[in-house]
């Protein structure tokens, strides 16, 4: 039987692979591009791109595909074979630099938010080298940014790409202030955890919401959902171990370090996580792998479910970003050390990200805002709509003594007392206790935890690279005309404390109090949707920042509110859709035919017995015929939003609609269609319950 090791990282053309099939000078002119961010040297890539071929044809690749991520929020590919014509009638296998560069995949179907007219709808796929190229299937896979004819970014990758570049410039000014003039680059980090539900096919495939939505439309709440806690962290079901078993090996095969995997607290609910790495890999990996386990889950006869809320009245899943900075030699700078209060390069980087989370709250909330994830924040399951930063008794009380000017006394360790003396005792530690924090320092690096599972993790690490790029840019501009650098380093973190404090928030982050505090006394911002966020995007402020690091243009950037509203429209309307059609095709006749039946059964019994009341058949038929009353009346309502929502001015007017009509009449159809399913016999109910698709899978 083959080892991980053996197989681990088989199907990238990684370090390993690159080392021993370039030359040494082309190796090393790689590698200054990937570790130090320079540009590429010429004539390195048809010596790539030649070891690259040779690798994958050895691999039983016929095909290459430039790989990249358009603002679908999914991945992209279009094959090309590596065959070319010979002399003799025959075919080599053929692959350029050129070809390895760029790529003309027209892709003129993808959304641009207006940058691309119908005249000039060609796209450019061009090589980003800082991350690995694999081998799915029999296609070599090449990670590329995709850009239109006039040279908009039109994906999640050059945006990104462009904020790491913003983040690394600024920091290295930081550093060198410090006297660490050896380091030539800094980057960051990210370790992103996967939630996702495991439910069977052949349910899942009677169910008109999941397979067009991705979510439950309708159900009626089932006996048990997950107020045992049995299911979290609970013995892995043989179906899903085996699963489990079979993504691990095919996320290794490429690279990926899938590490811990456990249940989640939902039933049908589990977790993925990986050891964090570079955030553009990290990035490419995580797209990886939500494919993979869609495609492994079906080898098992089981759907992989992603969207943020697939179920009412259970949890939904989310995916907490891990995220920190480090240099090219290795240091963490968000290590605090043994002594995080004499640390003074650590207390400037730990109040960058303070100053950022704080003056740019608004955009880390659009970072993560789609329709499924609007269902999920704030609903004592994830982290409010507020954002806030929980830094741990440690730290807090270190901030204190900056702001205060007084001595700082350290915290006591206390140390974990189990009263069972053959028990190992230890310290209790001191950062991230706090679950429900959206921000929280966790001992080296930070853990936003508002993403929702099916979110790509670049817009939210776009944002957040920019925005401490932004704060580090101030400090560094401060820093570099000071007299007196120990001076303006003390007064500057002291200062960012002062005006930044109120993002601070180690309480219960699902209390209702804590909603009213933030927004009533400290003034945090408190967007409960997309439609409510998105705009924001173009605020000057935001705008300003975002071009002057050069992460987007003032095109980029309306171009993806535009995107990103037409998305929460578009699917927040299918689902409208297709609650119509369910409760009317299939609903509204189940419950009619229920009703008939009874009534027929309380015919008879009076027949054959006149003194019978049949009051429970009775009670039944007429419950059931005010409740199929009430849906009909609810789909025209329905339907009467849905127009209203076509017919509006432009996408911002559309998204009012959407939010204040549409998502009401959508909970109001639902309601009297749940309590019909309750009533109703389960024979006569169209598809599977919520009992069906939350314990089935074995």
């Amino acid at each position: 039987m083959q080892s991980v090791k053996d197989y681990f990282g088989s199907l990238v053309f990684d370090d390993r692979v690159m080392k021993a099939m370039l030359s040494a000078d082309v190796y090393a002119s790689l590698r200054r591009t990937i570790d130090e961010e320079k540009k590429l040297a010429p004539g390195i890539a048809d010596a790539v791109a030649a070891a690259m071929r040779d690798w994958a044809v050895a691999h039983g690749a016929t095909h290459f595909t430039h790989w990249f991520q358009p603002l679908t929020g999914v991945t992209a590919e279009k094959h090309d074979s590596f065959i070319s014509p010979s002399p003799d009638g025959g075919v080599i296998m053929e692959f350029s630099g050129k070809e390895l560069i760029k790529g003309e995949p027209d892709a003129s179907s993808f959304p641009s938010g207006g940058l691309r007219a119908t005249f000039e709808a060609r796209g450019y796929t061009a090589w980003d080298p800082t991350s690995y190229a694999f081998i799915k299937g029999k296609t070599l896979c090449i990670p590329t940014a995709f850009c239109s004819y006039a040279g908009h970014a039109l994906d999640k990758k050059t945006p990104l790409l462009r904020s790491m570049e913003a983040l690394n410039r600024q920091a290295l000014r930081i550093l060198h202030l410090f006297g660490n003039d050896a380091v030539k680059a800094v980057h960051t980090s990210v370790g992103p955890e996967q939630e996702y539900f495991l439910v069977d096919k052949a349910l899942y495939d009677q169910r008109p919401d999941l397979r067009f939505t991705g979510r439950t439309l309708f159900g009626a709440k089932p006996p048990k959902g997950q107020e045992m806690d049995d299911h979290y962290f609970g013995v892995i079901k043989p179906r899903v171990a085996a699963f489990m078993e079979e993504l691990n090996e095919e996320l290794w095969k490429l690279g990926i370090l899938a590490k811990t995997e456990h249940n989640e607290v939902a039933p049908a609910q589990h977790e993925l996580a990986p050891i964090y790495t570079t955030t553009n890999a990290a990035t490419d990996q995580n797209q990886l792998t939500m494919e993979i386990m869609q495609k492994v889950a079906l080898r098992h006869g089981l759907v992989c479910l992603l969207h943020e809320k697939p179920f009412a009245g259970v949890n939904g899943s989310g995916k907490h970003n891990n995220w920190s900075i480090a240099t090219d030699a290795g240091q963490n700078l968000l290590s605090p050390g043994d002594t995080p209060y004499e640390n003074a390069q650590f207390l400037l980087f730990l109040c960058a990200v303070l100053k950022a989370v704080d003056d740019y709250q608004d955009l880390l909330r659009i970072s993560v805002a789609t329709a499924g994830n609007d269902h999920r924040l704030g609903a004592n399951e994830a982290p409010p709509a507020v954002v806030s930063v929980f830094l741990g008794d440690e730290l807090n009380a270190i901030l204190d003594a900056i702001e205060n000017e007084k001595p700082y006394e350290g915290v006591e360790k206390k140390q974990m007392k189990l009263g069972v003396h053959v028990l190992p005792r230890f310290n209790r530690d001191t950062t991230d206790r706090n679950r429900t924090s959206p921000f929280a320092f966790t001992g080296n690096k930070f853990e936003f935890r508002m993403l929702g599972s099916a979110n790509s993790i670049a817009c939210a690490n776009i944002m957040l690279n920019s925005a401490v790029a932004e704060s580090l840019k101030i400090y560094a501009d401060r820093l570099e005309q000071a007299e007196d650098f120990e001076t303006a380093l003390h007064e500057m973190i002291q200062k960012t404390i002062r005006d930044h404090k109120r993002i601070i928030f180690n309480g219960n982050g699902y209390d209702e109090s804590w909603i009213q505090e933030a927004t009533e006394k400290r003034g945090l911002l408190n967007y409960r949707t997309t439609a409510d966020c998105m705009p924001h995007l173009l605020d000057e402020k935001n705008a300003q920042m975002l071009i002057s690091h050069g992460v987007f243009s003032e095109a980029e950037l309306r171009s993806r509110c535009e995107i990103m509203l037409e998305n929460y429209c578009k699917s927040i309307v299918i689902e409208g859709n297709t609650m119509v059609q369910m409760a009317r095709g299939q609903i509204l006749p189940a419950v009619e035919r229920f009703t008939a039946d009874v009534a027929r059964n309380a015919s008879a019994k009076k027949a054959l017995n006149e003194t019978l009341t049949c009051a429970y058949e009775t009670g039944l038929v007429r419950r059931l015929s005010e409740l199929t009353d009430t849906i009909c009346v609810r789909i025209a309502a329905l339907e009467k939003a849905l127009q209203k929502a076509a017919g509006a001015e432009d996408i911002f007017a559309e998204s009012a609609v959407i939010r204040d009509d549409v998502l009401c009449a959508m909970e109001e159809l639902r309601a009297p269609c749940d309590d019909a399913e309750a009533l109703t016999a389960k024979s006569y109910w169209p598809f599977p319950n919520y009992a069906d698709l939350l314990f089935s899978v074995q």
